[in-house]
């Protein structure tokens, strides 16, 4: 096992960043598990993240006895990542790579790895600026890739987040309640991790490409069916908007308590996930909001009353819905039109599904639907009114 490994003491305070005589102190007041001075890589490990709660104001005793409640048991993870010792400086990486310094640099702070605090490389950055490379050089513009990047960046890290919380929650805290010694526990938690990390890789992969066939085709479809030369700018594409949201969700919230209008947030987003039409997609959720894109107005708006009529919860669901353009940056969208949907939907009552014309025309002959002229409304930051309709079930 890597964690039988044993480094020097210099070693130690070099990966830790914490001074050989505060380690020895340290592990003298079994703060830190070292076992007859001998010292390893989970120890170091440790020891950083304790200095890390020192600086935060956490007293010697706490640590200490956090370290024996197993709160601080995660460091034999360290033994499941590749060490990130510094092998290269960016300016040989650049040589290496043919990728300028500066882009080098903005990537790694894009990656995470600020370049002011790091000015050199770990062997793993150096193959990921290698791939880097290669993509550039097969074709795709250096502006787009730095979208994909950041793209890449936002959605693992979320991902990264949810997989620790939730090791946390449901592996790290039983575990603790359980009263499993420090040791024992580390190992067990390791001895998962190590089974499970693996797994990851080959799932993600599966996952990307099942969506990126999904998508290639609906991007083929919206090639095929949106109004060609309308509008040619680089970016910006034609696309159905909607937002959907809670009315009244600040007053619910100080009624019934945060945990209550958490509860209802976690039961609203995941109706939502669980009935969108196929082509919708989730872009992101800001609290009680959700916005959602999809290629097809009448189908989003078909399943906004549908889902009006599903979601009976206090507080009520309220939607806005228009078709046009956005700008597409970093898997977002931005712009006019989606400003002008944000202020429709605030102009919504509860249960009130709320479109533009271009979205009541799309669903003139749809039989399930009726639309209501409301005629037309001023919205704050826009110089004109804009005509607006409700739409409900026609049964």
């Amino acid at each position: 096992m890597a964690s039988d490994e044993h480094i020097s003491l210099s070693e130690a305070s070099r990966r830790s960043g914490v001074s050989a005589s505060t380690l020895k102190r340290w592990a003298e007041e079994r703060v830190i598990p070292v076992k007859r001075g001998r010292w390893t890589p989970v120890a170091a490990a440790q020891a950083r993240v304790v200095a890390r709660m020192r600086e935060r104001g956490h007293s010697l005793e706490e640590l200490k006895r956090a370290g024996r409640e197993g709160k601080l048991a995660f460091g034999l993870a360290e033994d499941l990542f590749p060490s990130a010792e510094a092998e290269v400086t960016i300016e040989q990486a650049a040589a290496e790579t043919g990728l300028e310094p500066e882009l080098i640099e903005r990537l790694q702070t894009m990656l995470g790895t600020p370049a002011g605090q790091e000015d050199t490389l770990t062997f793993s950055d150096l193959e990921a600026m290698r791939y880097c490379a290669s993509i550039l050089d097969a074709g795709l513009p250096l502006v787009a890739f730095l979208q994909m990047v950041r793209v890449y960046v936002q959605s693992l890290r979320r991902v990264a987040d949810a997989e620790v919380r939730l090791f946390h929650l449901f592996v790290h805290e039983p575990l603790i309640r359980d009263g499993v010694p420090e040791l024992e526990m580390a190992e067990e938690m390791q001895d998962l991790a190590a089974d499970l990390l693996p797994l990851s890789t080959p799932l993600f992969e599966y996952m990307h490409g099942r969506y990126l066939r999904f998508f290639i085709e609906q991007d083929v479809v919206g090639h095929m069916e949106s109004e060609l030369g309308r509008d040619t700018s680089i970016g910006r594409v034609l696309v159905t908007l909607c937002f959907i949201d809670l009315t009244g969700f600040t007053r619910y919230t100080e009624e019934e308590g945060d945990e209550e209008a958490l509860d209802v947030i976690e039961r609203f987003i995941e109706t939502v996930e669980a009935t969108l039409p196929a082509e919708a997609t989730i872009v992101k959720t800001i609290g009680d909001e959700v916005m959602i894109v999809s290629p097809d107005p009448a189908s989003l708006t078909e399943w906004s009353v549908g889902f009006l009529g599903l979601f009976q919860e206090r507080p009520q669901p309220r939607v806005g819905i228009h078709h046009g353009y956005a700008v597409y940056r970093y898997g977002d969208y931005f712009g006019t039109e989606v400003n002008l949907v944000h202020r429709i939907v605030n102009r919504a009552l509860g249960g009130e599904v709320l479109v533009t014309d271009r979205v009541a025309e799309s669903i003139s002959k749809n039989a399930y639907l009726e639309t209501e002229p409301i005629g037309e409304v001023d919205l704050k930051g826009f110089p004109t009114a804009t005509p607006l309709y409700i739409v409900r079930s026609a049964a």
